[in-house]
This record gives structure tokens, C-alpha cells and sequence, in this order.
């Protein structure tokens, strides 16, 4: 597991094991999920997040790709394990580890996308390098660039 960026010693992160994809359309851009919440700069990140309960990663990714994007996705191949702290945008301290997948696109279903703050985008993989709120993705996304 490649862990991103020191935590702060001061402040006491709860682990939150994670999974996020990668998903390329025809037009060779990826999917990433623009985030806005109230009183904060929106943001860029892949889709995913929590595995919750007895998920794997792969139903975990599944699940929250379609909350986030209403895009239906088979997981491939594990791109990379990370690991990165960073702080919610309601402050809370918290590590996401876990795998970032190459996925592939099987449907459209737009009743399931239930989060309302995410909003599907397209982006040109070495855009969306510079413009991912995470390290971790975009060394993620430069990793899968790079196995072709």
C-alpha cells in the first residue's frame, strides 16, 4: 500500500477502508465526481468511497458508483492500494485505504444516483491528474495511464 501526505499529529484520524474507480468512455476521458457542499470550494475526485459492512471493494465500488454517477461499472483489474488522511469537509479527521480500480462502463441507470452533491464529469486523464482533490488519485490515475 502506497500511503500520500503526513497526518497531522495533533488530530486523531479514523480509518475508513475505501475503494474508487476509473472508468474511461469512448472518448478516452474518465469519470470523476465534482463535489459541492455548502460553504466549500467545490472539488475533483474519482468516484467511490466507504466499503460498509461485509462489502468487498468491488460491491462497495459498485454501489457508490452508481450513488455518485448513476453509471452501472464491472471492476477489472486493482490499479493500486493507498492510503491517504485528509479532513471531511465537515472537519472530521479520516484515512481512506484501500484499492483504486480500473472499471469498465456496463450501463447507464440515472435512478440510481441518490447524491445529490456529486455531479458526473468527464475529464481528459492528465486534466483530471492536476485537478483530483487527492494525491493518492492522481497518482492513481497517472499509475493507470501509464500500464496503458
Amino acid at each position: 500500500m502506497i500511503a500520500f501526505d503526513a497526518p497531522d499529529a495533533a488530530l486523531a484520524y479514523q480509518d475508513r477502508h475505501a475503494a474508487f474507480g476509473i472508468a474511461e468512455d469512448a472518448r478516452g476521458r474518465i469519470a470523476l465526481v465534482e463535489v459541492t457542499k455548502p460553504g466549500k470550494a467545490p472539488y475533483f475526485d474519482l468516484p467511490g468511497g466507504a466499503v460498509d459492512g461485509d462489502e468487498t471493494e468491488g460491491e462497495a465500488l459498485i454501489r457508490e458508483f452508481g450513488e455518485e454517477t448513476g453509471l452501472v461499472v464491472e471492476v477489472g483489474a486493482l490499479v493500486v492500494d493507498v492510503s491517504q488522511p485528509f479532513l471531511k469537509s465537515d472537519g472530521q479527521p479520516v484515512r481512506n485505504y484501500g484499492g483504486v480500480y480500473a472499471v469498465t462502463l456496463a450501463a447507464e441507470r440515472p435512478e440510481l444516483k441518490v447524491e445529490d452533491d456529486h455531479k458526473l464529469i468527464w475529464l481528459d486523464p492528465r486534466d483530471a491528474v492536476v485537478a483530483l482533490r487527492h494525491d493518492a488519485h492522481s497518482w492513481a490515475v497517472a499509475a493507470w495511464m501509464r500500464k496503458g
